[in-house]
């Protein structure tokens, strides 16, 4: 059956790609955007449910805009949704993303001049000048110290996820201002090069499984129904969680007894990067 998620078509407009696969009033090629608020919700229906978040400078293709919501395919993973149109601006490629767990975009290159905008870890901005403490974006000034070229990416993932550490729990969040257990992972695997989808049974393919009697280690993942977490070392993980409402470690063993005696199961998969 055609997972929604992932299938850029509601019936009455798909994209050009599935002419053949699914049936729509019309297929198009769709346009290229790009988010232009700090966090944009990704619903799953018109004014309906978050399902994932996307960021500021993160790319989409618009294939419908009706009574204001652009139905939308993000390009970080091929999540489909509708968010706000006016959440959207011209596309532009970027650059850097914000490598910290946030940074302000500011009106001069003066860390004392206005700020503007409030941006996330895993932001997509585009560099068109080098000052002495700033990156100059067409929007404003970013301390340096709080980019990172998209040619240099992050080499552990754990470490990332650990620059969420204490983030607030939000069902279907991206953002520092909230993130949720798939979330968490997405954010530590782009921000590495890696490729990763939006939602923990999507994340069960990535990589390989880890055998019974193989010794768990630092960045393996773990899921339960529902939910994931990633390894830190081989007694602690890290997930975002309703349990603490928050990103938190736990240890591995305590883990697992919890959320069995909480009536969530057993771990039903671990993977390998």
């Amino acid at each position: 059956m055609t997972d929604t998620r992932l299938t850029p078509a509601n019936g009455r407009v798909a994209a050009e790609r599935l002419r053949d696969l699914v049936r729509a009033d019309r297929y198009v090629q769709g346009e290229p955007r790009r988010v232009a608020v700090p966090v944009a919700d990704l619903d799953g229906s018109p004014g309906g449910m978050r399902d994932r978040q996307l960021l500021w400078g993160e790319g989409v293709t618009v294939y419908e805009v009706r009574d204001g919501m652009a139905f939308v395919e993000a390009a970080r993973d091929g999540y489909v949704g509708y968010l706000s149109e006016v959440s959207l601006a011209e596309a532009r490629a970027p650059t850097h993303r914000v490598a910290v767990p946030a940074t302000h975009l500011y009106r001069d290159d003066d860390m004392k001049s206005p700020d503007l905008r409030h941006l996330s870890f895993g932001a997509l901005v585009t560099v068109e000048a080098e000052g002495r403490r700033f990156w100059e974006t067409p929007e404003g000034y970013i301390p340096k110290p709080h980019l990172r070229a998209l040619d240099r990416p992050f080499t552990d993932p754990a470490a990332v996820a650990q620059l969420h550490f204490g983030v607030p729990y939000l069902w279907g969040g991206n953002s520092v201002l909230g993130i949720d257990c798939s979330g968490m992972v997405q954010a530590a695997l782009l921000a590495c090069g890696l490729p990763c989808p939006g939602d923990s049974d999507l994340q069960q393919d990535i990589g390989r499984e880890i055998p019974e009697d193989e010794p768990l280690r630092r960045t393996d993942l773990l899921f339960w129904k529902g939910h994931v977490a990633m390894v830190v070392d081989e007694s602690t993980m890290i997930h975002a969680n309703a349990h603490h409402m928050a990103v938190a470690y736990e240890g591995i063993d305590q883990a697992i007894l919890r959320i069995r005696a909480q009536g969530n199961g057993e771990v039903i998969a671990r993977r390998r990067l």
